[in-house]
């Protein structure tokens, strides 16, 4: 892609995403929405594939239905209340309907289905903007409008845990699997959105940190099945042994960072009289981490089969830029330490 075109739609990326997060009105909040959504389309399309436009096309699809939802609603609201300012959501119909236009955009279950064909037929790089910057906008909105009706959002967030870890469970693809991986992120996020919004806020960062490392690493290896992942040893030895625990993070494991926010959320919502939510959240964190688990097998403990699919490739020097990954997996692994620090500065 020709790179002033390429800045063009970053910029375009970043300026729908801040423009979402800047307005206090919500034809500005849905403007920046679509903003976000037209700049990534033409990126999704890059390599013509059928696949890539089969996914984009896709993808236009379901944002267009959720942003017509969004406006939708919010005229309802403007027509009820008199109101557009995005925190004066106070009738529960419009409430409703913009909390699940919402999760539509962000692809929380049962409104998930188009997240993992589309992740499927995108690029790593594409895919890693998809899965982290595009959940932004949406989700300073859902923090913003405060959600009525709480029944819903315990709905949505135990049946994305559940759809996220079932879903995973039979994938061969990476990309497949790292989309139910966000689905069941984005469940515990919700999960406690209204008791402690910045729990939530370093739920999503940590998600962000965890999800980036992990595209990264699929990015650097040039894998996107599981077959491929036993060839990695080659290419990058020492990657290779520090994967599963990028792996065993996202699952929430003590010692590593994503144990944090599954800690957090589990001790608000037992805290909120809801030690069911919690229990069942928990359970379904144990279906994510199985696959989590034949991930890290596949790669460090398989040797790779001498087939057509997992043919050892050319040992030559990446030339990709590993500072980035170098910083997000080291944050990814580590961060646990800094558990009292962050209840200090988000928890009242």
């Amino acid at each position: 892609m020709n790179p002033y075109i390429l800045t063009t739609l970053l910029f375009g990326l970043g300026l729908g995403t801040t423009i979402t997060f800047a307005s206090s009105h919500w034809l500005l909040a849905w403007m920046g929405l679509e903003m976000n959504t037209l700049a990534i389309i033409p990126l999704m399309a890059q390599h013509h594939h059928p696949r890539a436009v089969e996914a984009t096309t896709k993808y236009f699809l379901t944002q267009a239905a959720a942003a017509a939802t969004l406006l939708f609603a919010s005229i309802t609201n403007a027509w009820l209340t008199g109101q557009w300012d995005i925190q004066q959501i106070s009738h529960p119909l419009p409430n409703t309907m913009i909390t699940l236009a919402l999760a539509l955009k962000i692809g929380l279950a049962p409104l998930h289905a188009w997240l993992p064909e589309v992740l499927q037929g995108l690029d790593l790089m594409t895919g890693l903007i998809l899965s982290t910057w595009q959940k932004l906008a949406p989700f300073a909105l859902i923090l913003q409008i405060q959600p009525l009706n709480s029944t819903l959002l315990i709905m949505l967030g135990l049946t994305s845990t559940l759809v996220g870890g079932w879903g995973g469970l039979n994938q061969t693809q990476l990309r497949k699997i790292l989309a139910y991986s966000s689905i069941a992120h984005l469940g515990w996020m919700i999960l406690v959105l209204q008791f402690s919004p910045s729990i939530t806020l370093l739920t999503l960062l940590t998600y962000l940190i965890m999800t980036s490392s992990m595209f990264l690493v699929f990015k650097l290896n040039k894998a996107t099945n599981i077959n491929t992942l036993a060839t990695s040893w080659t290419k990058a030895p020492a990657l290779t042994a520090l994967t599963p625990l990028i792996l065993l993070s996202l699952g929430g494991l003590p010692p590593l960072t994503g144990f944090m926010p599954k800690w957090l959320i589990l001790q608000e919502l037992t805290k909120q009289d809801l030690a069911p939510a919690a229990t069942l959240a928990a359970l379904t964190a144990l279906l994510s981490l199985y696959f989590y688990l034949r991930l890290s097998h596949a790669m460090t403990l398989t040797i790779s089969p001498n087939n057509l699919t997992g043919t050892t490739p050319w040992r030559l020097p990446s030339t990709q830029l590993t500072l980035p990954l170098t910083i997000l997996t080291t944050m990814t692994i580590s961060l646990l330490p800094l558990t009292p620090a962050m209840s200090t500065l988000l928890l009242p």
